[in-house]
């Protein structure tokens, strides 16, 4: 028997997932309905991973979402996951996507393959070309800062007036490097990206 699931989700506790249920509700049964109250960063979510495991969804049954990003935030998850529906035989509809609500006639059920193939590709396509776009804006920011002169990355730290001293003691042996940093009051990593940006070259490792 096929059944028809619904799920919902926000990312916070402080959020309300009314909307989305009275829009589920037009398709799936209340008690069909799963919800997660959690980020879409990942996908270990309690309600979303019942639905994958033994007691939820199988083959031939229909999940119903409001819009793709409910199931992640990330297009590569998304991509997976409808890869996953796909290979285990899963109806996926998305009220937000028209064409995936299209009802299929008994014996074509190649049309759901197509439709999932379709959605697949254009989320693959999608994602590639937004990592293009920030590879793309990253280097014309690192191109722009550079013909102006800017320094990239961390701030420089300002060099104490009396670390050129403490800092041949240190390097002569003469003070270990916790004296060094009391002397100069400065955090251990703070320390070393001194040390590091003062002498142009890596920090060696294990210097103390």
């Amino acid at each position: 028997m096929q059944r028809v699931f619904g799920y919902a989700r926000v990312s916070s506790k402080e959020q309300n997932l009314d909307r989305q249920i009275d829009r589920l509700k037009q398709f799936v049964l209340p008690e069909n309905i799963l919800m997660d109250k959690a980020s879409g960063r990942d996908l270990e979510r309690s309600a979303y991973q019942a639905l994958k495991g033994t007691l939820g969804l199988r083959a031939g049954d229909t999940l119903i979402i409001t819009s793709l990003d409910r199931l992640s935030r990330s297009k590569a998850d998304i991509r997976k996951e409808l890869q996953w529906f796909q290979d285990h035989g899963i109806r996926l509809k998305v009220l937000d996507l028209p064409t995936s609500l299209v009802e299929v006639p008994e014996g074509q059920e190649w049309i759901v393959e197509m439709i999932n193939h379709i959605l697949i590709e254009v989320l693959a396509s999608m994602a590639e070309q937004e990592r293009l776009l920030i590879k793309k804006r990253q280097r014309e920011g690192i191109e722009a800062a550079q013909k102006k002169g800017k320094h990239l990355g961390r701030p420089r730290l300002q060099v104490p007036e009396e670390f050129p001293e403490v800092y041949a003691r240190w390097r002569a042996g003469q003070i270990s490097a916790k004296s060094a940093m009391k002397m100069l009051r400065m955090a251990k990593t703070s320390f070393y990206r001194l040390v590091n940006q003062y002498e142009g070259c890596a920090v060696p490792k294990g210097a103390e």
